[in-house]
């Protein structure tokens, strides 16, 4: 089981077994709050100085956690705004979790750099910092939430063992309403870098994420069940997907974003886990890919439980050596932890890429590997413009299970070549006809993985 699909299912327990912080009480009275950041009533709004005024040091020793809990009491308390300031200077912070449901909005400005432990043997579960069950709450500053993980990623082996240690995520947005998170860097995490649970209406701007490239499993931005996500003009550097959406999430903007190196911006894996939520509304647009293993990518697990994907969108993308340009990979099997004799039951629909050219590093610069019991529908490829100079020729694509509308400048052909065969399956290709739509071309091959 990949980190992914391990953090898959700890989301799906904290939905249906949530937080014991309860919601506002009608009429506005807010319950007493206890020792993880829930406040009791009282305090007066304004701003509130963590070392002015909660005795915290920037001396990279002296533990900023509980002033943080301090100062974010007051402020959750309040019914009139409130401002958290963790001002200029370097902030050693154990762990953090600051909870609503909040009296008044919160602004936290990080002006500093808050540093972990670096030893992921600190932490008793995969969290750093977490914000939950909050309305109306912004960050910015232009601060960095600095993981340290260097230590963790030496001891990372969830690629070869299914009962991994789960390592601390930098900072978790869980169950925010309203939020908007700008002008904030996040590096150097240990596991993902930011993860987004069940928020409704959550934007990133200016958003900065700094790992390197060996950094195994440190995703920029994870969504998942949330309904109502934006990113906007940010940089993303990192060892796994740059940006990567999992079940249930619903009506996503990502615009503006420079993403690599990484593993590109993903929609999946899907399918792995029973009763996982429609994905739907997804636009991904004017971004720069560059030096990533992969581009723009949709993938699900053969043999997996029912479910669906709609109205994806990938428009105005610039490729720079990349080695999978596009691709849509229903037949997702990392490390042959899956059964490939069954087809993925997950249902691909209204699915785009309009716009997109630039160089490929691999000769497979289109991909399109579509269910052999649920084939894809509607996919439209439109303006494609992808160059490959490598000594095995130009680039090519490959399809399976698809009959995409074509139209504009098709380089490489679409579907002009079969999928891999195994001594189990069959392949072949969708094949454009003269009036832009492409034929079936036969079933995928039940032994093929990307």
């Amino acid at each position: 089981m990949g980190v992914k699909e391990i953090i898959t299912v700890i989301s799906v327990l904290l939905l249906l077994f949530p937080s014991t912080v309860k919601p506002r009480a009608v009429g506005g009275a807010q319950p007493a709050g206890g020792p993880q950041g829930g406040a009791p009533e009282g305090g007066g709004g304004g701003t509130l100085d963590v070392v002015a005024q909660f005795g915290a040091k920037a001396d990279e020793k002296t533990d900023l956690s509980q002033p943080l809990l301090n100062a974010w009491k007051e402020a959750c308390a309040s019914p009139a705004p409130s401002q958290i300031v963790i001002p200029a200077g370097t902030f050693l912070l154990s762990r953090a979790a600051l909870e609503g449901p909040c009296q008044g909005p919160v602004d936290i400005q990080v002006q500093g750099t808050i540093k972990a432990p670096p030893d992921p043997s600190h932490f008793k579960d995969d969290t750093w910092v977490i914000f939950s069950r909050i309305e109306g709450f912004t960050m910015s500053g232009g601060g960095i939430f600095d993981g340290q993980g260097a230590l963790a990623w030496s001891k990372n082996d969830c690629h070869k063992n299914k009962k991994c240690t789960l390592f601390p995520i930098n900072i978790r947005f869980n169950f925010l309403t309203n939020a908007y998170i700008h002008d904030i860097t996040t590096k150097d995490s240990k596991q993902f870098n930011v993860n987004v649970l069940g928020c409704k209406n959550i934007t990133f701007e200016h958003f900065t994420v700094s790992n390197p490239e060996h950094s195994l499993n440190t995703d920029g931005i994870h969504i998942g069940r949330s309904d109502g996500v934006t990113i906007l003009h940010s940089e993303i550097k990192t060892g796994d997907d740059c940006i990567s959406l999992g079940d249930g999430s619903k009506n996503v903007v990502v615009n503006g974003i420079s993403c690599g190196p990484g593993h590109g911006i993903s929609i999946g894996s899907l399918g792995k886990y029973k009763g996982e939520e429609p994905v739907a509304g997804i636009k991904i647009a004017n971004c720069t890919i560059t030096n990533t293993m992969n581009g723009v990518r949709i993938k699900s697990w053969p043999a997996s439980y029912p479910g669906t994907a709609s109205d994806m969108h990938f428009e105005d993308i610039t490729m720079d050596n990349v080695s999978n340009p596009i691709i849509i990979d229903q037949q997702y099997c990392p490390w042959n932890q899956c059964d490939l004799k069954n087809p993925s039951r997950v249902k691909l629909s209204n699915i785009s890429f309009k716009n997109i050219r630039g160089t490929a590093a691999g000769k497979e610069a289109v991909k399109i590997i579509c269910s052999a019991g649920f084939p894809c529908e509607g996919v439209e490829l439109a303006d494609i413009d992808l160059t490959y100079t490598g000594p095995d020729g130009p680039a090519i694509s490959q399809c399976s299970n698809v009959s995409p509308k074509l139209s504009g400048k098709q380089n490489p052909p679409i579907c002009a070549a079969p999928a891999p065969t195994s001594p189990g399956g069959q392949a072949g290709p969708a094949k454009a006809s003269p009036g832009g739509k492409a034929s079936p071309g036969g079933k995928a091959s039940l032994g093929a993985t990307a």
